[in-house]
């Protein structure tokens, strides 16, 4: 009995040391991730296997997914495949509940007790989740240090916002990001917002070096906001011509504000240092607390709230907390340069929202009433919106929008744009501001002419004749410059090969898909529906150029088709970038083949078999990976 007891006592004491040599690491901190969708809660390392703890956060009734192939790789190089999930299967959809918060676990293989860091990664393909430096050692990781360029300015409480320049010259943005890894992002898009810099939205590609840092330069007009978009978060800051603004971006930080397990840990600085151009202003614009958001940013939210509203109903919604937000500005603790900043941020939006009314509130009875694509249409078209008289007189209460410290708001551009909504805009704004001359006006003739350009449309000579008009020589400059360089692009367009302009010719529009695609049966065709105006068409096209090389000797023909609302001279000279088979169809037949395959919007992508069925449809990019894995299957059935 006495050796049965001493046995037990030594199974038992096996097993706590066992239990003692496990390894936990609650909420490791870490470098940075892809997205805040799933978060670590602790990690536990035994000699057998290390589980990791996932909290998930995610919209409800909507679906993660943890794919088979994920791994994590140590700081020495070495990679532990998944093994398996503990509350969710691998490569299946795990909904998410009412809640919108779950837990489960993932399985690996033991890690050697000198490792420091891990990497978290779903795989090599687009939209795979990954965290990176997932830390082993805390004390370590909170003890390191930043350079001694990071450095937060002391703000002028008295200072007051500048009168922004007028002038054509070349702004530099330049940057570090802190704790890079080649991994997390070779290269960013910058988003130009104000289109007294570039047309709104405009993007530009940063290539980001092997230490981290990144520079661009661009040819501007004046101070502009400008967004860096980064898979963990967008960095906003201002340019200016002829000036360098300066950032170094700590990735940690901006990802454990995000975070939902670690937002109340312990700091590692600021998310993004400033130095340059106005540092001062943009280091305290960066730290804003202040909620400028006239109302609920989720469009389904406002949908439901708006729907069957009057004109002024819906005005009086918007403007509902516009007080509230006038009196926080004015009691809180920062400088006047920069409460009067976000002061004409205020008056910006809610010009944007003003001049919304009539498509906002027709968008919403069709979106919460479900309405049909006929419904929709004849909604939309033939059903008035009543505006009262003297509606938007509350745009006198705005008029900062009509100065040139408004190039200084992120929302300038989106503003700009919006205006083009209101019925006679250019009167309403003339009546209500009791004046057609100023920077807003100089800048809504600006980004007309500027945007016809860019369209592959080069100036009149009522148009050209037309730039002496404006306040300052710095706008007609750039006109005149990017004018010549659109007229040498059409030039060198006419010389360019790679792709074939097609002729629908005279058939039925039930005949006009199977014909288009007749002449190819017997290849694999990749079927892009798209607009010269997209946007996401244009990225989408850029992003799938390396993959054509790469299967170009794969029995696969690229297939465009357009509409007339893209114009015909801008369709030819962009199209010239564009390798592969194109179809301009007119208006009737575009809108048949939207209604018959139920084409919601662009860009919209259908894989053709060699037998002419179509074997997958998707609205939106769907990513280099899937495209590539959809043409191979067609290809190899």
């Amino acid at each position: 009995m006495k050796r049965f007891a001493w046995i037990i006592g030594l199974i038992f004491c096996t097993i706590c040391t066992i239990q003692a040599k496990d390894r936990v690491i609650e909420r490791p901190p870490f470098l940075a991730w892809s997205s805040n969708s799933i978060e670590i809660d602790k990690i536990v390392m035994s000699d057998t296997v290390t589980t990791v703890y996932i909290k998930a956060f995610y919209r409800p009734k909507y679906w993660i997914k943890i794919a088979t192939g994920s791994f994590l790789k140590d700081n020495n190089g070495m990679l532990y495949p998944i093994r398996k999930g503990v509350g969710i299967t691998l490569d299946k959809e795990f909904w998410m509940p009412e809640s919108g918060e779950a837990e489960f676990q993932l399985l690996f293989p033991p890690i050697p007790e000198n490792v420091t860091s891990l990497d978290f990664s779903e795989g090599d393909f687009d939209g795979a989740y990954k965290i990176w430096g997932i830390q082993l050692d805390k004390d370590t990781f909170y003890k390191q240090k930043l350079p001694k360029e990071a450095v937060v300015h002391k703000i002028n409480k008295k200072a007051i916002l500048p009168t922004p320049k007028l002038v054509y010259g070349t702004a530099t943005l330049k940057g570090k990001m802190l704790d890079y890894q080649k991994e997390m992002i070779q290269q960013m898009k910058m988003h130009i917002e104000s289109p007294a810099l570039n047309v709104h939205n405009e993007q530009n590609i940063i290539k980001i070096k092997e230490d981290g840092t990144f520079q661009a330069e661009v040819k501007v007009a004046s101070v502009t906001s400008v967004a860096l978009e980064l898979p963990f978060g967008w960095i906003e800051c201002l340019i200016a011509p002829n000036e360098e603004t300066s950032l170094i971006i700590n990735t940690k930080e901006l990802c454990r504000r995000q975070a939902h397990l670690q937002k109340k840990d312990k700091t590692y600085g600021e998310p993004v240092y400033f130095n340059g151009y106005l540092a001062s202003l943009q280091q305290e614009l960066a730290s804003v607390d202040i909620d400028i958001v006239l109302k609920r940013v989720y469009y389904m939210d406002m949908y439901n709230d708006i729907a069957g509203k009057s004109a002024d109903e819906y005005k009086a919604y918007v403007l509902e907390r516009l007080p509230s937000i006038r009196k926080e500005i004015a009691q809180s603790p920062y400088s006047n340069a920069c409460k009067e900043l976000l002061n004409i941020q205020v008056d910006l939006a809610a010009t944007g929202k003003i001049a919304m009314t009539e498509r906002e509130l027709k968008s919403a009875y069709i979106t919460v009433n479900k309405l049909n694509k006929e419904q929709t249409d004849d909604y939309f078209y033939n059903t008035r919106i009543d505006i009262p008289t003297g509606y938007y007189d509350i745009l006198k209460e705005f008029t900062s929008i009509n100065t040139l410290k408004a190039l200084y708001g992120k929302y300038y551009a989106s503003t700009i744009y919006l205006i083009s909504f209101l019925p006679n805009s250019l009167d309403v704004l003339k009546e209500t501001l009791g004046t057609g001359q100023g920077p807003l006006f100089d800048n809504i003739k600006f980004n007309k002419l500027y945007q016809s350009i860019k369209d592959f449309t080069p100036l009149t000579t009522e148009q050209n004749a037309e730039l002496k008009t404006f306040s300052s020589p710095a706008y007609a400059e750039m006109l005149t410059q990017t004018n010549k360089e659109i007229i040498k692009k059409i030039e060198l367009n006419k010389r360019k090969t790679g792709f074939t302009v097609n002729e629908t010719g005279q058939v039925s529009n039930e005949d006009l898909f199977p014909s288009i695609i007749s002449k190819f049966r017997g290849h694999t065709l990749l079927v892009d529906f798209w607009a010269t105006w997209c946007g996401p068409c244009r990225t989408a096209n850029k992003a799938i150029t390396p993959m054509k090389e790469e299967l170009k000797d794969k029995d696969i023909i690229y297939l465009y088709i357009t509409g007339e609302t893209s114009p015909k001279g801008t369709w030819e000279n962009m199209i010239t970038d564009i390798h592969g088979e194109h179809f301009r169809v007119t208006n009737e037949q575009w809108s048949f083949l939207m209604s018959s395959f139920n084409i919601r919007g662009v860009p919209t992508y259908f894989v053709v078999d060699p037998e002419g069925n179509i074997t997958f449809k998707q609205t939106g990019f769907p990513g280099v990976d899937t495209m590539k894995k959809e043409l191979m299957k067609a290809l190899n059935k």
